[in-house]
């Protein structure tokens, strides 16, 4: 039986070997359970609208279940080496022949942007939930670092004096943020395709709400051109998955530096180095590169996506569903790599609280603090205080001097050459340049201060907790309505209302 009458022949051997049989090979992996979701739904609503009855909607649900991905595969001859066109073959060639109307008024179009929906709804429920376990790991080591002084840089410089669990609880936050964003974004793509036809719509009455919710959707796309043309969707997802990578990217070139020789102030496990063949002395830790590297991948990957669009025409088309579809899928298994390792990799670090510490001791990080006691203490104003503090810090350097040990009369001797007297200048320093004051110091919400940092961390096992239930909502709805499809395909009567004949075809 033919697939078509318009052209004849089968699809030549390159067009199959380069295009044809690796689509299909992809579709048959990834798609194909969705693809079944989809036939069962559809094969419903034949039954709803008086099409076929209880019998044949059972037989054809029975040939449905009965598909792997090894049971078909692409042939040029049999089925155009088109996964619709296979997943039809097997369902006629079953001991009942369908009904006359199976797939009468359908389209691969939404068929197929259903599909490719679905797939990538369920990738970004398994990412997220990849991105909230990894912030509560992050969360946790944070949690055991508030009180460890370390130096925190701005534009490449030692600046201040914060904490590893004030660094980590910024990733914390950021990650939270992610899972957050990527809530709204599944949210504003929950819109099912199915029903939109080729482009303008269908003949029959389908009920596209029922379909939608049948399939786990919110409710269906209202446009049906924008159903099978648009993957704005995609650029959606693409986006909020690049804005991460972005993020992680960053952390990782922290880890990469405070890891290196020059800093250690972070270790790794033997299991995550990596050795030179030529220097036996180095332990190399190419896990970072791999996750900085992949992260590049990831942010890749959306431009690709949205330049593979945007000089198409603004209708269905290969070149948009398919050419420029895998650079999504190529996208999430990037980014999941990339999470994976980073998971591992933060997990399993040491933090040398000893390095960190001893920088601090060694560079001027209190000066800002010094500057403002000057102001608020000895009454210096406030420019002529940064004036004096920065002019101690310079005098100090010049005597071999560190903020671990400090020196009042030279204090006290730089101020007076700026027209202020200091009393008490060994407390001022004392109370400035002590790296153990120093992260407590700080009263604002947010800050570096231990307390601070912890009711941060609290907000954001909370902030966890709350999205965590909102993703877990969205999966269960998903499952839901592959159970219920089940349900109604064996017994109509489960759900009358549902059956109803009310707008059936004539």
């Amino acid at each position: 039986m033919a697939v078509t009458g318009r052209i004849d022949g089968v699809p030549s051997e390159v067009w199959d070997e380069e295009v044809l049989a690796p689509q299909f090979g992809y579709e048959a992996e990834a798609l194909l359970p969705h693809y079944v979701s989809i036939e069962k739904v559809l094969l419903l609503e034949y039954r709803r609208m008086g099409l076929v009855d209880q019998e044949g909607t059972a037989a054809i649900a029975g040939r449905l279940d009965e598909l792997t991905p090894e049971l078909i595969r692409a042939d040029p001859r049999d089925n155009m080496s088109d996964i619709f066109f296979a997943m039809e073959r097997h369902v006629a060639r079953g001991d009942t022949a369908p009904f006359a109307a199976w797939h009468v008024d359908r389209s691969r179009n939404d068929f197929q942007a259903c599909g490719q929906l679905l797939s990538s709804r369920e990738n970004v429920r398994a990412l997220a939930d990849g991105l909230i376990a990894f912030g509560r790991t992050v969360a946790a080591r944070a949690a055991e670092l508030p009180d460890s002084p370390m130096p925190g840089y701005t534009h490449a410089q030692a600046a201040q004096t914060v904490t590893p669990a004030f660094y980590l609880s910024a990733l914390s936050e950021e990650t939270l943020d992610a899972a957050r964003r990527l809530l709204a974004t599944y949210d504003g793509i929950d819109r099912s395709p199915l029903g939109a036809g080729s482009m303008a719509g269908q003949e029959l009455p389908w009920d596209r709400e029922r379909m939608a919710a049948l399939l786990g959707f919110r409710q269906p796309q209202p446009h049906a051109l924008m159903a099978v043309a648009s993957r704005s969707w995609a650029l959606g997802v693409a986006s909020e998955l690049s804005t991460f990578a972005v993020l992680l990217s960053r952390f990782t070139t922290d880890l990469m530096t405070w890891s290196g020789a020059g800093f250690g102030f972070v270790d790794f496990p033997d299991d995550l180095a990596g050795i030179s063949a030529a220097m036996p002395q180095k332990r190399n830790f190419p896990v970072l590169e791999r996750i900085r590297g992949r992260c590049s991948h990831v942010v890749g990957c959306a431009a690709q996506l949205a330049f593979a669009q945007h000089g198409t025409p603004y209708a269905n088309s290969v070149e948009v569903s398919k050419e420029a579809g895998r650079h999504l899928r190529e996208q999430f298994a990037a980014l999941r790599s990339a999470l994976r390792l980073a998971h591992t990799a933060l997990a399993t670090a040491t933090f040398r609280t000893d390095r960190m510490r001893e920088a601090c001791e060694g560079d001027f990080l209190g000066a800002f603090t010094l500057a403002n006691r000057l102001t608020l203490e000895a009454g210096v104003p406030w420019r002529t205080a940064q004036v004096i503090a920065g002019a101690y810090v310079r005098a100090a350097i010049a005597k071999g001097l560190t903020a671990a040990t400090p020196d009042g009369p030279l204090l006290a001797a730089v101020a007076e050459e700026h027209g202020h007297r200091v009393p008490e200048p060994d407390a001022l320093l004392a109370g400035s340049l002590d790296a153990d004051k120093a992260v407590r110091v700080k009263r604002s919400a947010g800050s570096t201060h231990p307390d601070a940092v912890r009711a941060m961390l609290a907000a954001q096992d909370r902030g966890y907790q709350e999205v965590s239930g909102q993703w877990r909502m969205r999966a269960e709805t998903a499952s839901a309505a592959a159970a219920r499809v089940d349900a109604l395909l064996a017994d109509p009567s489960t759900d009358s209302a549902a059956e109803s004949t009310e707008g059936s075809a004539p």
